[in-house]
């Protein structure tokens, strides 16, 4: 089969065809939303949160008062989605569980819905296996056991393409109400997201992509009632009013805490664009394999594929120069582009019968499978770099006495080793000795440390002291005024080393 651009365009729904029955029992985003579901929670609680959940769980867990003075200091991209979060809490609580089910359901969400588009654009088969590839990649399972707003986002993508489409090809206001919503949700919860809208541009501006879309009778009505040819466009730039209205002030006040938000980030090179298939997929291996089909898929896919193919391209052009100027680059900020991927890769499956395309799909789930057992170990990037919080927590737990102190070094680390503590603790966890303001009373994901902790540690017998990496010499790793305090009044008693941290017991 070759160019697939002149195929009809069934409705939604459309059952697929097996051993020459169709299914019209069976909606097309059935099967992949139910094998994404699946896949997604085996396993869901078993890596310990990580310090972006960390954040996430430090943030939710405030009032909403709260969470705007937050949002006015730092992290004001995510507050959308810490809002989310905060009514989420509040009713499911905050187990390691209850955190990472809303992305669960958002990635199976998302397969659904790349089922769907697929439909839309070409038929049934595409969309069900395109869904059902996203559904096994390693990358879907890890963003979807993951308390961040990238699940959500990649949902929210494919649902505001998927509303696109459907506003080209049958016009009305609902349709692109329904768009504008979407698309004002994406960028309240992902503003990277928004580049998409390059590749909706793609698709509006172009009558050819038009036309492949299946809007080419609608058109031809419009001109024929002598109505303007650019009403497309004029619609939806008109729905880009609320969405520009909406995403403008937080994109404003994000701008602002860049410096401070990613500090960590460097500037753009090649060679990140070599690993960003890995990065997004979790998996060299199946990342090089989604990468292949996908390309002969856009060949195959003709016209029809200039949708998904700007999906994939232009989001990742435009972050990738971007961050040539303002460090911005973050594999998992693209993630939303995978399914756009999937379908391509869908096109390509399409051209084989259906249990050699499914025997394809059942093979790039098998090689991804070591990567899905070490994500569910560790979410921390590379797999080595563990932090194992919940290890030290228990130290501490099974040897603290009362009128124990705890003490963190460093206090103002990305590891956030007092968040992590106290998620393990909750309130088990021993005085902070040096606390001087609580993260919620600054607003901030940090909390501030007395001045003078030889004062603030004159009533402690005993310190937990717990530290980021690997210490031989606990003691001697604390800098400044807070290493001085702890050298000159206390020693050694006991050390545990940790992956990714060390606890050392104090004593006078």
């Amino acid at each position: 089969m070759g160019d697939l651009s002149g195929r009809s365009i069934p409705t939604a729904g459309t059952g697929v065809r097996l051993s020459g029955t169709r299914l019209r029992s069976l909606p097309v985003w059935l099967a992949p939303a139910g094998v994404a579901l699946v896949v997604t929670l085996v396993g869901l609680d078993d890596a310990q949160p990580w310090r972006d959940e960390l954040a996430t769980w430090s943030a939710a867990t405030r009032g909403t008062a709260g969470l705007l003075r937050l949002a006015g200091t730092i992290d004001a991209a995510a507050g959308p989605y810490y809002l989310l979060m905060h009514a989420w809490v509040a009713v499911a609580g905050d187990s390691v569980a209850a955190l990472r089910l809303p992305s669960a359901l958002a990635m199976a969400l998302a397969a659904g819905l790349t089922a769907a588009l697929g439909a839309r654009l070409w038929d049934a088969r595409v969309g069900t296996l395109a869904g059902l590839l996203f559904a096994v990649l390693p990358g879907t399972s890890r963003y979807a056991q993951e308390a961040r707003p990238y699940a959500l986002a990649t949902a929210l993508a494919v649902l505001s393409t998927l509303l696109l489409v459907d506003a080209l090809r049958h016009p009305g206001w609902r349709r692109w109400t329904g768009y504008a919503a979407a698309t004002t949700a994406l960028g309240l919860t992902h503003l990277v997201a928004l580049t998409l809208l390059a590749a909706h541009a793609v698709a509006v501006l172009s009558p050819a992509v038009r036309c492949a879309l299946g809007a080419g009778r609608t058109q031809s009505a419009d001109e024929e009632q002598g109505l303007p040819r650019d009403r497309p466009v004029r619609y939806w730039l008109a729905a880009l009013v609320p969405v520009a209205v909406a995403v403008a002030p937080l994109a404003l006040l994000a701008r602002g805490q860049r410096a401070r938000q990613l500090d960590w980030v460097d500037t753009t090179r090649p060679a990140d664009l070599a690993a960003l298939a890995g990065g997004v997929a979790q998996s060299g291996v199946v990342g090089g394999a989604l990468v292949g089909l996908a390309a002969l898929g856009a060949v195959r896919a003709g016209r029809r594929g200039l949708l998904p193919t700007s999906c994939v391209l232009l989001p990742v052009l435009l972050l990738f120069l971007a961050g040539l100027v303002v460090p911005l680059w973050v594999p998992r900020y693209l993630v939303f582009v995978v399914p756009f991927g999937c379908l391509l890769a869908g096109v390509a499956l399409a051209t084989v019968r259906l249990p050699a395309a499914l025997v394809v799909v059942a093979l790039t789930g098998l090689l991804g499978v070591p990567d899905q057992m070490a994500l569910r170990r560790t979410h921390e990037w590379p797999r080595s770099a563990a932090v194992d919080y919940r290890g030290a927590a228990r130290i501490v737990a099974d040897g603290q006495r009362p009128g124990d102190v705890i003490v963190y070094s460093p206090r103002d680390s990305w590891l956030f080793l007092d968040l992590g503590l106290g998620y393990h603790l909750g309130g088990r966890l021993p005085r902070d000795a040096l606390l001087a303001q609580r993260q919620r009373q600054r607003g901030d994901l940090w909390a501030t440390e007395c001045d003078r902790p030889a004062e603030c540690l004159s009533g402690a017998d005993r310190v937990w002291l717990v530290l980021a990496g690997r210490r031989d010499d606990p003691l001697a790793a604390v800098p400044g005024a807070k290493g001085d305090a702890l050298r000159a009044g206390f020693t050694v008693t006991q050390v545990w080393p940790h992956p990714g941290l060390t606890v050392a017991l104090l004593t006078r």
